[in-house]
């Protein structure tokens, strides 16, 4: 039987406020919120464990939730102004979802690929252009999405909702800069850093080997380690009177041409 709850006071929905907005929480008990049907289809088809699903039957129908119950996951009903307090967005169609969170240790991360093709992005802080990172990584079907010395929670709602549910799809693992380098290095893959300095045009790089897109942030660029590590530094011909240009957009644009290269395999 669907359990209901109908007050904001309830330690349940109190709990799933605090972990949509505090990452301390998120990290200290390994769960984090899940909003719209999309994401949730997504989150599980990519084997996340839901442990608690929140649903309004206004807009997400009894049916739709007791159909997770085979999952192993606790439904519960949840009133309007419920639903309306702990939504972080207007359009997510009735459905929350608490669930545990995956390690993103560099050490988990497995190619089935002998050639993968990486994005690292060092340092990006703004929630919009981690999740547009992720959402091109989908696209690209990359191998691995790799954050540099991350500044943010990967959990966080707003990249969760900008990545279009791409954080579930994507494999992704997190280090420090000295961490991942050591990491593609040891598994013989090539490092092309983009640099506003880089002397070599990315289109004329041989992307079908191994290969490791990094991206810098675009106030700083790319830190010192990665310039040093770098097997070849490479350039975006910028023919405007701006001298960079969105990081997601940078990265977009090297992925896609190593795909063409690959002739989109």
């Amino acid at each position: 039987m669907v359990k209901t709850i109908s007050s904001l006071q309830n330690p349940f929905i109190k709990q799933l406020v605090q972990l949509k907005e505090k990452s301390k929480l998120r990290k200290q008990t390994g769960l984090f919120v899940i909003e719209g049907k999309r994401e949730l289809s997504l989150a599980i088809k990519s084997n996340y464990r839901i442990e608690t699903l929140y649903y309004n039957p206004n807009l997400f129908s009894a049916s739709e939730a007791a159909s997770l119950e085979p999952y192993g996951i606790d439904v519960i009903e949840i009133t309007k102004a419920i639903y309306e307090k702990v939504a972080h967005r207007d359009s997510t169609e009735g459905v929350i979802a608490v669930a545990k969170a995956k390690n993103f240790d560099l050490k988990n991360l497995e190619f089935k690929s002998k050639t993968p093709l990486i994005i690292v992005a060092e340092a990006p802080e703004k929630p919009g252009n981690i999740g547009a990172i992720l959402r091109t990584g989908d696209a690209a079907n990359v191998d691995a999405i790799i954050i540099s010395n991350p500044l943010t929670d990967l959990y966080n709602p707003n990249i969760i909702r900008s990545s279009v549910g791409g954080v579930f799809t994507v494999p992704i693992a997190m280090g420090s800069s000295e961490e991942v380098i050591d990491f593609l290095r040891k598994n013989n893959i090539s490092i092309y850093a983009a640099t506003l300095q880089g002397s070599v045009v990315y289109d004329s790089i041989d992307f079908k080997k191994a290969t490791a897109l990094v991206v810098g942030t675009e106030s700083t660029g790319l830190s010192q380690p990665w310039r040093d590590a770098a097997t070849t530094k490479i350039r975006i011909p910028m023919q405007g009177k701006i001298d960079s240009m969105n990081v997601s957009v940078a990265a977009g644009i090297l992925v896609f041409e190593a795909k063409r290269q690959r002739k989109f395999s």
